[in-house]
């Protein structure tokens, strides 16, 4: 997946000065202080046949949507000039989406224009997403910040580096545990997701750590899936079923899944496919990250439910937040000392916002999403582009200057 390599300034008069750069730098080993209140009811598991008998749920604001011409407006000349072949965006306002908008198409060579209720790939925005899941691990004190890989893996812990069996959950969460960017996806051992993840914690924490864990921020896509990883072995469950009972049934995310939109149904074009450059020409693509990857990197959902999870986070630190505790999304909302990075959002301060803005954006190099949430002036905006690499990045970031603009 692509790092962010970029992110937006002050807005200006029609949009948003772009400063590029990385999000170096010492970090504080400071962590936060485990939950202290008392225990609460662990969440019932939401089995698929429950997630069956609740749909359809939707929020007021879902049954009209249509494509807004204002926001048409705004994509078309970037979907002329950076080519992607098509763009959605969409702006939030308290809890709904206030506009959006499509243009462009689902596939090259078809004419099947893309759709506002399609799917899209949101790549590393799924950390964010995982982070979340986590947090309810939290508040049901199956976890901690502060839980440390040998707490959890005491049976492999002497096989790991020793300044690996130290490194915190709150580490992996914030990249700052010394660990490389990725692992050897494709190749690891194990038959399923799971096993595959633990064949990369002990192939990666074998080795001594890049940088002392807890002192350096380095992303990595590693870092999230050990994180995912915990989860599962403090639950029992895989990642992705923790996903789905902790996360999308409790928000009505019903279209989130894993993998790219449309997959499993080859000569079909009802979802968008994702596309990149080869040797010189555009093709269409529904390849995706390894599957083991997942919590670095693979979610896929309507643009609508990804509104209902940015919603949750733009106004969760308020009383009448969904899902967690006021409590728990600031802590998630705020980066180690001397970092930009939270849990899953990069932490920035810009005028437009009001002060302090969350963002990501996500790749799996052949989609681009990016989301900026305000929430000091309670609202929020999402792109997407059915298209990796190029300016798409570019194209994202002149999309979103130009939809606060409209905001």
């Amino acid at each position: 997946m692509i790092d962010r390599r970029g992110w937006l300034g002050s807005a200006l008069a029609g949009g948003l000065a772009i400063a590029a750069g990385g999000l170096g730098g010492r970090a504080s080993a400071q962590e936060p202080k485990p939950q202290t209140k008392g225990r609460r009811t662990v969440r019932r598991p939401v089995t698929a046949r429950d997630r069956t008998a609740m749909r359809p749920v939707l929020e007021p604001w879902e049954t009209g949507l249509a494509s807004d011409p204002r926001i048409e407006t705004i994509l078309a000349p970037m979907v002329e000039t950076y080519k992607p072949p098509g763009m959605i965006g969409a702006i939030l306002k308290g809890t709904a989406i206030t506009a959006i908008g499509a243009v462009g198409i689902r596939k090259i060579g078809s004419s099947d224009p893309i759709r506002v209720t399609d799917q899209i790939h949101i790549g590393s925005c799924t950390k964010a997403m995982t982070a979340t899941m986590i947090g309810t691990l939290f508040e049901d004190q199956l976890l901690a910040p502060s839980t440390t890989i040998s707490e959890l893996f005491p049976d492999d812990a002497p096989g790991l580096h020793p300044d690996f069996q130290k490194v915190t959950l709150w580490q992996l969460l914030t990249h700052r545990a010394g660990l490389p960017h990725d692992a050897s996806w494709w190749t690891l051992a194990g038959q399923t997701t799971t096993e595959q993840r633990r064949s990369a914690m002990l192939q990666l924490m074998s080795k001594p750590p890049l940088t002392k864990p807890g002192t350096t921020y380095a992303y990595s896509n590693a870092g999230y899936a050990l994180a995912g990883l915990m989860a599962e072995q403090a639950t029992g469950q895989p990642w992705e079923d923790l996903m789905q009972e902790r996360l999308f049934a409790p928000l009505n995310m019903f279209s989130a899944g894993f993998g790219p939109p449309g997959a499993g149904r080859p000569g079909t074009v009802d979802q968008p496919f994702g596309h990149h450059m080869v040797r010189g020409r555009l093709e269409a693509t529904r390849h995706d990250n390894a599957a083991c990857l997942g919590p670095a990197g693979t979610v896929h959902c309507t643009t609508a439910d990804w509104a209902k999870f940015a919603i949750a986070h733009l106004r969760g630190e308020r009383a009448d937040g969904k899902l967690l505790r006021a409590e728990t999304f600031r802590e998630l909302h705020t980066a180690p000392k001397g970092s930009q990075y939270a849990a899953g959002w990069i932490v920035v301060n810009r005028p437009w916002a009001g002060g302090r803005a969350l963002t990501h954006s996500g790749s799996n190099t052949y989609w681009y999403c990016t989301i900026w949430l305000a929430p000091a002036r309670d609202f929020g905006i999402l792109v997407a582009a059915n298209r990796g690499d190029g300016d798409v990045a570019r194209a994202c970031d002149e999309a979103v200057g130009a939809l606060i603009g409209l905001a």
